[in-house]
This record gives structure tokens, C-alpha cells and sequence, in this order.
């Protein structure tokens, strides 16, 4: 029903009828579209959230530009000698150097130099870094958006149908939640390492195997109350297909949950992958990545107030990028969330 817009000299209408001007970004996203990144931009988690996962984006776009690499192969950190011993923060590069980048003016110093000093066999710790957070994004985003839609798949299915198909499939996801879920990517990761060779390949592999049963139990809770009403009713009683029911009725009515548990998980997935190259699962020693500069520093607990940067810098930057995820994941659930609106 069309609003009458008061105009003229209708002021008794002007004063009972409140008028709101519409401008273009709603018109664009629509009213709800329009609350949802509103609020967004009003909660501080939300602004804190992004700003990290901004700062980190970044860092993983320029990275040739922060850190020329050395060789063909940019994941592989450059080794400054073979030194079991790690070096300082500020200490001279010798050998394979990396091109001077264009900022490194600022530092005032006239030979590169490695900026958070070695690990344990003479890695460059910021290269690692710099570098290791393609490998973050790639592996965090790749395994829960793979292990999100097979969960949406899966759960969907068995909501849907019910019955004998929803107690079977549902007690399939029982026998996988048995062990936990990093126990178990441990093992099928050690298992693939042998046959597929290291690579990040493995672990995502393992990690997607024995990720997905979250999402397919909650996605299957939120459609168990969906299915029920009357417009899906309707849609049944009048013939529509089931799978055009499901994905273009049920689905967008019950998955915002799911989205934002995954938008939570992305930081659970890169600790987990950090977890297990911590335990030399996965990848080749010597990959830019979080978990690999964290295993190197195994060797020294015991004098990290010497060596504090090698697992310090690392760790850092490991926190400030699950952080980022669990804001935004926070914030996304408060403005989605039904029962939270109006609290943002």
C-alpha cells in the first residue's frame, strides 16, 4: 500500500503521518540491507573487526612490495645462513638478501636487516610473517567456505526430509563427532602427508573432513522450524519442487545463523591450521606460515627471555588476526540476530 505523502497546505496530515526521506544507499540495498550495515557501522566490535582484518588484507596484497621474495617460490623464507642459534632483532642480512623495498628508507638504515630478527636455522621472521598471511586467508577462507556449504548441504537435506533420512544422516554426524576435531584432522592429515606430499593440501583437507558437522546441525535446527510455515506449506500443497523449496525459500530464511557462525570460524580454522604445522603436519619446513615460525621456537621455551621475539612476533600476529574474525563475528550476531536488535 502506497503512503500518502503530505503536501500543500495538509499540515494535520504532515503532523499524523511521519515521512522519512529514503536516500540512494537504502534505495540501493533495501531497508533491511540498509539496517544490517548501518549497524554495522555503528557497533565498535564491528569497526574494530574490520579494521584488523583491513590492516591484514593489506599486508597480504602488497606483500611483494613489504618483502620482495627471494626465489620463484614466495612462500619459501629465505634462510640468512644455517645457525641453530636465533639472531637479534636488527641483525645484518649475509646472505640471500631480499631486494630492498621502497620503505625501507624510512628506517634511516643503509643495509637490510632482519626487522624481527631469525628463528631457529636462520628463517627471517618477517618475511614469515608478511607472507604467512596469504597463507591465513588462503587456508582460513578456502576450508570454511568448503566445510560451510557442505554442512548447509547436509543439514538442509536432512531437515528437510525428515524421518528415516533426517536419523540416519544425523546419526552419521554422531559417529564423526566422536573424536575432536583437531584430533582428528591430526590423524587424517598424517595419513594424506605420505600419499599427497607436504603442502597446505593435507591439513585443509583434514580440517574440511571434520569441520562441517557444525554447521550441518545448526543449519538443520534452524530449518526444523522453518519448513513448518505456512507459506512453505503452501508452496507444497501447490507443487512447487522440493529442491526450488529448500534453496529459494527455506534457506534464506534460516542460514543468516550459519553465516555467522562461519564468519566466527575463520579464525578457529587458521588457529587450527596453525596448530597442526606447529606439529610439523602439513607443509614443508620452511613455509610462510604462522605455525611453522611457531614451531621453530619449540627449541627455546626455556630462553625466550633471550629469544621472546621468535615466538613474540609470530604469536602477535596470530592474535590480532583471529581477533579481527571473532569482532566482526560478534558484531554480525548482534545485528542479526532477532532477539538483539535495537541493542547495537
Amino acid at each position: 500500500m502506497a503512503q500518502t505523502v503530505p503536501s500543500g497546505d495538509n499540515t494535520l496530515l504532515r503532523d499524523a503521518i511521519p515521512v522519512r526521506k529514503i536516500g540512494r544507499v537504502e534505495r540501493f540495498l533495501g531497508p533491511e540491507n540498509y539496517r544490517i550495515v548501518q549497524g554495522l557501522m555503528k557497533t565498535p566490535a564491528s569497526i574494530a573487526g574490520f579494521s584488523l582484518v583491513l590492516f591484514f588484507v593489506l599486508i597480504a596484497i602488497f606483500a611483494p612490495l613489504i618483502v620482495p621474495p627471494v626465489s620463484k617460490d614466495p612462500y619459501s623464507i629465505p634462510r640468512d645462513g644455517f645457525k641453530s642459534d636465533p639472531q637479534p632483532m636488527g641483525t645484518e642480512w649475509k646472505r640471500n638478501e631480499p631486494d630492498k623495498p621502497f620503505w625501507f628508507a624510512i628506517t634511516g638504515q643503509e643495509k637490510w636487516t632482519h626487522i624481527f630478527g631469525t628463528s631457529e636455522g636462520q628463517y627471517d621472521i618477517f618475511y614469515g610473517i608478511i607472507w604467512g598471511t596469504r597463507t591465513a586467508f588462503y587456508a582460513g577462507l578456502i576450508v570454511t567456505i568448503s566445510t560451510l556449504l557442505l554442512g548447509i548441504v547436509y543439514g538442509s537435506v536432512a531437515a528437510y526430509y525428515g524421518g528415516w533420512v533426517d536419523m540416519i544422516m544425523m546419526r552419521i554426524v554422531d559417529v564423526l563427532s566422536i573424536l575432536p576435531g583437531v584430533l582428528a584432522a591430526l590423524i587424517l592429515a598424517a595419513i594424506l602427508t605420505p600419499l599427497i606430499g607436504k603442502s597446505t593440501v593435507p591439513v585443509m583437507v583434514a580440517l574440511i573432513a571434520f569441520g562441517w558437522m557444525g554447521y550441518s546441525r545448526f543449519i538443520r535446527a534452524d530449518i526444523l522450524s522453518v519448513r513448518e510455515r505456512d507459506y512453505i506449506l503452501a508452496a507444497r500443497v501447490v507443487g512447487v519442487q522440493d529442491s526450488r523449496i529448500l534453496f529459494q525459500h527455506i534457506l534464506p530464511n534460516a542460514i543468516f545463523p550459519t553465516l555467522i557462525l562461519a564468519s566466527m570460524a575463520i579464525g578457529d580454522v587458521v588457529l587450527s591450521f596453525a596448530g597442526l604445522s606447529f606439529l610439523g603436519v602439513g607443509v614443508e619446513i620452511g613455509y610462510a606460515d604462522w605455525g611453522q615460525l611457531l614451531s621453530f621456537a619449540r627449541n627455546w621455551i626455556t630462553s625466550l627471555n633471550t629469544y621472546w621475539y621468535i615466538i613474540a612476533w609470530p604469536g602477535f600476529f596470530l592474535v590480532l588476526f583471529v581477533m579481527g574474525w571473532n569482532l566482526i563475528g560478534d558484531a554480525l550476531r548482534d545485528v542479526l540476530d532477532p532477539r538483539m536488535r535495537g541493542k547495537t
